[in-house]
């Protein structure tokens, strides 16, 4: 009986553990390091990559990306709110 409930809390505390997830470290296309400074925000997540050459292939299919990192158990960012932004080259200028 004993094994059972240690069987248990073993399974509740890795689920609840997988639920957290980790920050994401490396690429999903190349799987090296990723480089903080790129990124490509798709469905409302960011996806960090290693190289420029890797924003492209992110690009043409995120979803692939974003199902492989969470399948790792990382837990993608979120793409932060653009709101009091003075440049934000993704959606032009509106100012005039």
């Amino acid at each position: 009986m004993k094994k059972s409930i240690i069987t248990i809390l073993l399974l509740l505390a890795a689920s609840l553990a997988f639920a957290e997830g980790k920050a994401q470290t490396t690429c999903p296309v190349m799987g090296g390091k990723v480089n903080s400074k790129l990124h490509v925000d798709a469905e409302g997540v960011r996806i960090y990559v290693c190289c420029a050459g890797c924003i492209g292939a992110v690009k043409a299919d995120p979803q692939k990306y974003i199902k492989k990192l969470k399948a790792e158990g990382v837990e993608l960012e979120k793409v932060p709110a653009t709101k009091g932004k003075k440049s934000d080259a993704d959606h032009g200028h509106h100012n005039h």
